[in-house]
């Protein structure tokens, strides 16, 4: 089992997005480890891109004040590898195609590999498009995550019969934020993942509150929350990673009292 299924063995699992270098790295190492300390089961690390298409204003914002502050992919890899000292929930990657071309497809996925990234997340990258990383993915241990979205439709079942580590199940059309509501039949959508698949699946885009997280967790396996935590990051700046803690120990909360440990 790879540890990114083992994330989602003991119940219902909460997964954190964190940008890197917002505002720098050493404030992102600090708010992973607090992720990590107060319930995530998994983190997700944006790597900055400057043409994010899947994100909304407050991820945009995020990504803008990374690479103003000088991040890199190869930062971001030695942050990593900091973290891994210590932190052992599984980390993936989510970041654009283009990041992943431009450095050299085998060459990142294989230090994704040295250094303990677990999966990687690429939301541009077209289902049909895939076999451009799978092969290189499999080949370095490191888990190619497929989404599945509301306009996916009759390639649900075909997309989750291929997933491997988890599947992420987009909420809402549209980029990321919160939102009041989400009126997506989601119900529907993860029925037909199940049917074909054992993989597990969480939901993201939107979610912000603990409700909105406990009543995605009571669909499928586990809520992904981004843009909430952007926004404590924004608000408080180097002294974030305590408000976040504190964030990511209520939503986790609200996600295990769904069922599970």
């Amino acid at each position: 089992m790879s540890r990114i299924r083992e994330a989602f063995a003991n119940g219902k699992a909460f997964i954190p997005f964190i940008t890197c270098g917002d505002p720098d790295l050493k404030t992102t190492a600090a708010v992973v480890r607090a992720c990590a300390e107060n319930g995530a089961d998994l983190i997700e690390l944006g790597i900055p891109f400057s043409d994010p298409t899947a994100e909304g204003p407050v991820i945009q914002g995020a990504n803008l004040r990374a690479l103003t502050g000088g991040v890199t992919t190869d930062k971001i890899f030695a942050l990593v590898r900091d973290l891994r000292q210590d932190v052992t929930v599984p980390m993936v990657f989510m970041t654009y195609a283009n990041v992943v071309f431009s450095y050299g497809a085998e060459r990142f996925i294989g230090i994704c590999n040295q250094i303990g990234i677990d999966g990687l997340i690429l939301p541009d990258l077209p289902y049909e498009e895939k076999e451009e990383f799978l092969p290189l993915c499999r080949r370095y241990g490191v888990d190619l995550i497929s989404l599945i979205a509301p306009t996916s439709q009759n390639r649900i079942a075909m997309i989750a019969k291929e997933a491997e580590g988890f599947i992420y199940v987009v909420s809402s059309l549209g980029v990321t934020g919160t939102r009041s509501e989400i009126k997506t039949d989601l119900a529907s959508i993860v029925e037909v993942i199940r049917a074909n698949t054992s993989v597990p699946c969480a939901i993201g885009f939107g979610i912000s509150t603990p409700e909105q997280a406990k009543k995605m967790a009571a669909i499928a396996d586990g809520a992904i929350v981004g843009s909430a935590i952007i926004k404590l990051l924004e608000r408080y700046g180097t002294e974030a990673a305590e408000y976040v803690g504190a964030y990511v120990r209520s939503m986790k909360d609200a996600v295990r009292s769904c069922g599970g440990i």
